[in-house]
């Protein structure tokens, strides 16, 4: 069977003769789908054009956030380096006070105690550049879970120097350190020949000679638990300075404080005198 045939025929302007073409129609059904696919196609295309041009400034947006943050990223991984160097640093003062002040165990085991530190990869930005982000924050979030770490442990045992710091400046401060008024030794403590017996006895304090009322200023803090007549002491006090430690005060012309009264270091609480029984 013969294919049915399309004559296509050109008429031009003025003398000039018609032309003629004679297609089969299959082939311009083809080419008219060919039109049809192409124009699909480029408009597809077009479409598709418009939304990447449209696109293309918050890409560029987004690509400069990137890069920002990237900076950023290097920029805290430095700081927490600093940090953690830092943290080391007082660790070690803190060691060394510790010792300094006899708190050592044999169970300590040095500065960082065994805290784990910053991931090595966080100490070289080249490396962390290299780094995907995921694996950085990762890495990043462990450094920061050893460094929270190490300030606890730091913490705990900062409060431990603090309170046993504290509890030696409370003993120092009830530690008699200063003479309690001014004068001369007459006599020490030990065995000595008694002035008013002539016999060998043990003195059980020290003799000042002082002139009569100077003051008399306690060498330690304390709270005052006797005020009064005392047999072979005359009017006398005596200050409770905690941790053993008492002090008395003999042969006073004038007590100036009273019995359950907290009395510090320098505190003037009576005056010179010689009394007896």
């Amino acid at each position: 069977m013969a294919l049915k045939k399309l004559t296509i025929v050109f008429v031009p302007d003025g003398t000039r003769g018609t032309r003629q073409f004679s297609l089969p129609k299959v082939v311009l059904y083809a080419l008219i789908l060919c039109l049809l696919g192409g124009g699909v196609s480029f408009s597809w295309i077009f479409q598709h054009y418009l939304v990447l041009r449209n696109k293309m400034p918050r890409l560029a947006q987004l690509e400069k956030e990137n890069e920002f943050q990237k900076k950023q990223f290097l920029h805290l991984a430095q700081r927490i380096t600093k940090m953690t160097k830092r943290v080391g640093e007082l660790e070690a003062v803190d060691h060394r006070l510790r010792t300094m002040v006899n708190m050592e165990t044999g169970e300590d085991k040095g500065p960082s105690n065994g805290v784990g530190g910053p991931d090595p990869a966080l100490r070289d930005p080249r490396q962390v550049a290299e780094k995907s982000f995921r694996t950085l924050v990762r890495k990043m979030h462990r450094s920061l879970d050893n460094l929270s770490d190490e300030i606890a442990y730091g913490k705990k045992e900062k409060a431990e120097l603090e309170k046993f710091l504290e509890e030696q400046k409370t003993l120092l401060a009830s530690t008699p350190s200063i003479w309690p008024t001014k004068g001369w030794l007459s006599s020490g403590f030990g065995y000595r020949t008694s002035p008013f017996t002539g016999q060998r006895e043990f003195h059980k304090g020290i003799d000042i000679s002082a002139r009569l009322k100077a003051p008399i200023i306690a060498p330690a803090n304390g709270i005052v638990r006797f005020v009064g007549w005392d047999h072979g002491y005359g009017k006398s006090i005596i200050i409770s300075h905690g941790h053993g430690i008492k002090t008395r005060y003999a042969h006073l012309q004038k007590a100036l404080v009273k019995k359950g009264q907290y009395v510090k270091r320098g505190d003037t609480i009576a005056l010179v005198g010689s009394t007896r029984d």
